[in-house]
């Protein structure tokens, strides 16, 4: 760009930054002025230079009004109501001005004197008693600001701290309680740092029975008449504390409404009609559920002292058991006695339904199709909260584009799922506390896939195993028994003839017999509802197959020479994977998200590679996505020509993604990314050279890179992808990308990757 159409570009820009900065002011009216922002000028020596910073911009906060938003120190919403400000209110652009638009800030608004007062309050509460405030405004012929001056003085520091000492059951509770204070004598004083003890002193008498006790009821006294900036500070209990809350509550009587209407005028009815179950009074007319499954899930018992943990863990176990509309519950004291009576609430939800899906699927490997599921639930199948689903589901999936059309997925499929809330274990009651209910999985399901011209395949899968939250960030699996059998039902002459150039097709359609067991850990940092600037999520599983089936045949089996078990060849290995995510936060416009995984197999035995179904594969939408689906690998083997029939599977994995998501306008996010990673085999072979792991794997690594956007409307994300490849690891010289050829038509198709999705990748 050579000077003069420089000129011609900057010169619009300034005259519309200068037209902006006169229009700002037209509907101020006749007398005032347009209030463009104060400052804060805090002097206060003795404080450090991190606590100033703080207080300052604590201060900065404080002050009111604040002035018209500005972007690239243009207050646009304020240029918008100016434009518009002649409008009808119910007219388009009055309805513009009012939704987009930003009336101005005017230094009739401001209350200095206001302001002052709390600036000057904030610094007392901070431990600066002596601080002073000053204002100052400053007024041109359309503008004013004003400079607050804060002078703090020295910060007060607490010399002693004294908790309540009189013989009481409760001011004793309170002196054990001191152990975790707050309060320390030396550190300076916060009122909200005492607020804090005050809170933090009721969530321990609550744990120890003192159920009408409140925060409100401690009075923190201080003593400053040393005169050497130094505070002695007492917690009193006020003398209006209600005798209920000078002792602690035990539990009386616990009452469980299972059929409760909430249009019901009155809450406890029939009180004394039903059904007494270790301590519990089960209310249910209908004999809709067993007194069981109330015992498992309450963490009360009667007799027991009050606590707020159990109070808690009652109402979100029964929550869990997914079983119940509404929850609610109520303590009542008995009269001249420190017992509660306890009511629960529980209106139930519909006891069977069905639930249709219709998902759109799209693939990088321009595989795009749609599938309908409907399920069946059926809650409380035997009347312990069991919940018993049946889905089946219909789909297809199209090739559009590429050489290779025709060539189209069908899939179809059943699968039953019977849910128990407790630990089913032969011979064994297991109970468990906890917010969470734990769970006991019995599943059973068919599915058959044929695609098109080539192969069909039919499976059955089955097994039973646990699930329980241990805490909210921490979930574990745990399945004594998986099942999976795959058997080729239609295998076309065309696929056959592929095999025969490309042997490693035949891992696809070779029949698979798993039967073994699988843990997997899960531990996310982000399930708390609260963005931290650091977060992590874990996951890691370990699946074992064929030692049980191995020890029932006998003897050691070997490939060439397998064992059987039902007359069917069963697979041998052991897996491990792990996903582990780091995610920086630089506050609501700005995430750094990072992913490392690391995923292992080891065939023995009747197996010399990872059964097809176990296998790992890489690109596609969550994974490398400047390559297409299934396309990369293993290590730097690459089929001599483009072929439909690549599905690329390992028994080897790793791979490494970051990627930064800025806000660009709200719900809208962008995404630079870098991805790296393959796929390799444990074992040599032959058909495919240089796919096994190496010590040279580096070396062997796929690196692509691109850019996104991402609509996060909270319910849902719609992501797309747009990846380039920047290394590849089958070339040789240079395995580095260094042509850029965006007007040839086939390097595009080749390079450029397109990948829509829903969520995002990690």
């Amino acid at each position: 760009m050579n000077r003069q159409q420089s000129l011609k570009l900057f010169c619009p820009l300034v005259a519309l930054v200068l037209l902006a900065a006169c229009n700002v002011t037209k509907s101020v009216p006749a007398g005032d002025r347009l209030y463009t922002g104060a400052t804060v000028d805090l002097k206060a020596d003795s404080a450090s230079a991190k606590l100033r910073k703080v207080l300052r911009s604590d201060l900065q906060g404080l002050t009111r009004p604040k002035p018209n938003a500005r972007f690239l120190g243009i207050p646009f919403k304020l240029l918008i109501y100016n434009a518009l400000s002649n409008k009808r209110d119910s007219s388009f652009w009055g309805r513009i001005r009012e939704r987009q638009g930003e009336p101005p800030v005017l230094m009739s608004d401001v209350n200095m004197q206001v302001n002052m007062d709390n600036l000057r309050t904030h610094l007392e509460n901070k431990g600066f008693f002596r601080a002073s405030v000053s204002a100052d405004s400053t007024l041109s012929a359309k503008k004013g600001s004003v400079k607050y001056t804060a002078l703090a003085g020295r910060q007060y520091l607490l010399d002693s701290v004294i908790y309540p000492q009189d013989s009481s059951a409760l001011a004793a509770s309170i002196r054990e309680s001191t152990t975790a204070a707050l309060l320390k004598s030396g550190a300076p004083f916060d009122l909200d740092v005492i607020k804090g003890e005050r809170i933090r002193i009721d969530a321990y008498l609550k744990e120890r029975g003192y159920y009408f006790f409140s925060p409100e009821f401690l009075l923190a006294q201080v003593d400053t008449t040393d005169g050497d900036a130094s505070i002695d500070l007492r917690m009193v209990l006020k003398p209006q504390t209600p005798s209920e809350a000078d002792e602690p509550y035990r539990i009386n009587r616990v009452y469980i409404y299972s059929g409760y209407n909430l249009n019901s005028s009155r809450l406890d009815t029939a009180k004394n009609t039903g059904t007494l179950y270790k301590g519990f009074t089960v209310i249910d007319p209908r004999n809709r559920y067993k007194p069981k499954m109330f015992d498992l899930a309450m963490q009360f018992r009667p007799g027991e002292l009050y606590n707020r943990t159990d109070h808690n863990m009652s109402l979100q176990r029964l929550i869990n058991l997914n079983e119940f509309r509404f929850v609610k519950n109520r303590f009542e004291p008995l009269p001249d006695s420190n017992k509660l009576d306890a009511y629960y609430y529980l209106t139930p939800l519909p006891k069977k339904s069905i639930r249709a899906e219709t998902n759109a699927i799209t693939k990088s490997s321009n595989q795009n199709g749609l599938e309908l599921t409907v399920s069946w639930r059926n809650r409380n199948t035997f009347g312990a909260g069991e919940h018993l689903r049946i889905s089946a589901y219909v789909g297809s999936e199209t090739q559009f584009g590429g050489n290779f059309r025709g060539y189209n997925t069908f899939r179809t499929g059943a699968e039953a799922t019977l849910s128990i809330p407790r630990f089913v274990i032969p011979f064994f009651d297991v109970r468990t506390r906890g917010s969470f209910v734990p769970h006991s999985n019995f599943v059973l399901g068919y599915d058959i896939l044929t695609r098109n011209k080539l192969y069909t395949l039919n499976s059955f899968r089955g097994g039973f195993g646990y699930t329980w939250q241990q805490t909210p960030k921490v979930r574990h699996e745990f399945n004594p028994v998986s099942i999976t059998y795959v058997q080729p039902i239609n295998v076309t002459a065309e696929y056959r003839a592929n095999i025969v150039k490309y042997p490693y097709l035949s891992n696809i359609i070779d029949s698979q017999f798993v039967l073994g067991m699988n843990y997997n850990f899960n531990y996310n940092d982000m399930v708390a509802g609260v963005t931290k600037p650091n977060s992590f999520y874990f996951n890691g599983l370990i699946d074992l197959s064929g030692n049980l089936a191995g020890a029932f045949t006998g003897g050691k089996g070997s490939p060439e020479n397998p064992k059987r078990l039902f007359n069917a060849v069963f697979d041998q290995y052991a897996k491990f994977e792990t996903d582990l995510r780091y995610y920086r936060s630089f506050g609501p416009a700005l995430t750094w998200a990072n992913r490392i995984i690391v995923g292992m197999g080891f065939p023995y035995g009747n197996s010399n590679r990872l059964p097809y179904v176990k296998q790992f594969f890489a690109g596609g939408n969550n994974s490398i996505r400047a390559f297409r689906s299934r396309t990369l690998g293993p290590g730097t083997y690459r089929p001599d020509e483009p072929t439909t029939f690549t599905d690329q599977t390992g028994d080897i994995r790793l791979e490494f993604n970051t990627e930064f998501r800025p806000r660009i306008s709200g719900p809208l996010y962008g995404a630079i990314f870098l991805d790296a990673g393959n796929i390799w085999l444990r074992n040599e072979d032959p058909n495919r050279p240089g796919a096994k792991f190496s010590k040279n794997w580096v070396k062997e690594l796929a690196v692509g890179t691109g850019v996104g956007l991402r609509l996060d409307i909270q319910l849902f994300v719609i992501r797309v992808d747009l990846g380039i490849p920047v290394r590849k690891p089958w070339e040789q010289n240079p395995r580095w990308f260094s042509d850029l050829r965006f007007g040839q038509k086939q390097w595009r198709k080749e390079n450029l990757v397109f990948n829509l999705a829903i969520g995002y990748p990690f």
